[in-house]
């Protein structure tokens, strides 16, 4: 078989080098298109699945949330195994799917299995699927520097979570980008005790007047001199002097106000994480790339989308990485570019030194950089 191939390529030497070229012309295409990454994923084929319970115990969400989801989701076409594990107000589940299982179509089967256990779960409670991607995912972290010395770590978590997270999302191949650090402001209401029992307001009755300030209410229609006016309530809370003017009850005529009973203030979320770059706390994103997307592709479309908002940060305000692979994507090509010049120098310089006949150089040479482009086409 070997004789006959070496006597066909001999006869046909115009065809084998014809689609020698071809195979190196591919390869070359094939290498600006091909995702580059310097470090492989190698995870399994998985959706992950998580749901919130806030101030529950590790063990009443492992009964009522955790379990009832392992076993609904253990039934569905091409699941392995469920790995599910229970925290304080938090259950998160992994669904491994065999390898041959598109992973959009895994997610859509899961989704689905989702949307009809709403009687299983307890009321309120709304299970998720994480984003598609995987753990090697994490490609980008950046921090908001302030240089101005104006900015807390307050308006510079607003500042990311209403403006920086929402342009770099839009980002081709982007699948999440997590906010770390600094405080999610809040309207936070401190209700007195004390006047409560002295106006004789229950609490409950605060906490549902409240909830239900902060609407706005659509209407009808009203037609007067041949045009019409659109009649709606606008109730949407948009400082601390309108939930200050909140009406609770009426005594004797008179509205008792929200702040009558509490201190209205505007302060920051509980947190039970904190970002530190150099020794200081600071507020960042972490990008987080779509599942068998272009690692270096990505990063540099985001490096360009930063760029292009900078001019929309307040004054003083950068943004700076600190976590950038597409720096270990580069030194692993430099690296494999490196060797193969090595590789063809010295194996050169061995046929110069001890057959010095040019075209077994030609034979020998050419093939290592022709390889590489055929085994990427």
């Amino acid at each position: 078989m070997i004789a006959f191939i070496i006597r066909w390529s001999l006869r046909n030497r115009f065809l084998v080098v014809a689609a020698l070229v071809g195979l190196c012309a591919w390869g070359v295409v094939a290498l600006r298109t091909v995702p580059v990454d310097a470090i492989p994923d190698l995870s399994e084929n998985q959706v992950i699945v998580y749901a919130d319970w806030p101030g529950r115990s590790p063990q009443e969400v492992e009964d009522q949330i955790t379990y009832p989801l392992s076993v609904s989701l253990q039934g569905l076409a091409g699941v392995k195994t469920v790995r599910a594990t229970s925290m304080f107000g938090f259950s998160f589940l992994t669904v491994i799917f065999r390898d041959d299982v598109d992973n959009y179509f895994a997610r859509t089967r899961v989704l689905e299995r989702l949307n009809s256990l709403g009687e299983l779960l307890p009321t309120g409670i709304v299970a998720r699927l994480g984003p598609d991607a995987t753990g090697l995912g994490w490609i980008y972290q950046y921090y908001l520097k302030d240089n101005s010395g104006k900015q807390d770590l307050g308006s510079l978590r607003t500042l990311q979570d209403t403006f920086v997270r929402y342009q770099l999302a839009s980002v081709p191949g982007v699948a999440e980008v997590a906010s770390i650090g600094g405080f999610t402001r809040q309207y936070q209401i401190e209700v007195s005790s004390l006047k409560l029992k002295q106006f004789g307001v229950p609490l409950g009755e605060v906490m549902d007047a409240v909830a239900a300030s902060n609407a706005n209410v659509g209407g009808k229609t009203l037609e007067e001199n041949g045009a019409e006016f659109i009649v709606r309530g606008v109730g949407l809370v948009t400082s601390s002097a309108d939930l200050e003017n909140l009406p609770l009850m009426a005594r004797g005529g008179t509205p008792l106000y929200l702040r009558d009973v509490a201190t209205v203030s505007i302060g920051g979320d509980f947190r039970r994480g904190a970002l530190d770059v150099d020794g200081r706390e600071v507020v960042g994103g972490i990008v987080v790339m779509r599942y068998g997307e272009n690692a270096h592709k990505v990063i540099q479309d985001v490096k360009t989308r930063l760029d292009a908002l900078a001019s929309g940060l307040p004054a003083g305000v950068t943004i700076a990485p600190f976590y950038d692979r597409s720096d270990l994507i580069d030194r692993a090509l430099e690296t494999l570019k490196h060797a193969l010049w090595e590789e063809i120098i010295l194996v050169t310089l061995a046929h110069i030194i001890f057959l010095f006949h040019f075209r077994s150089i030609l034979i020998v040479t050419l093939p290592l950089p022709a390889s590489i482009l055929i085994a990427l086409s």
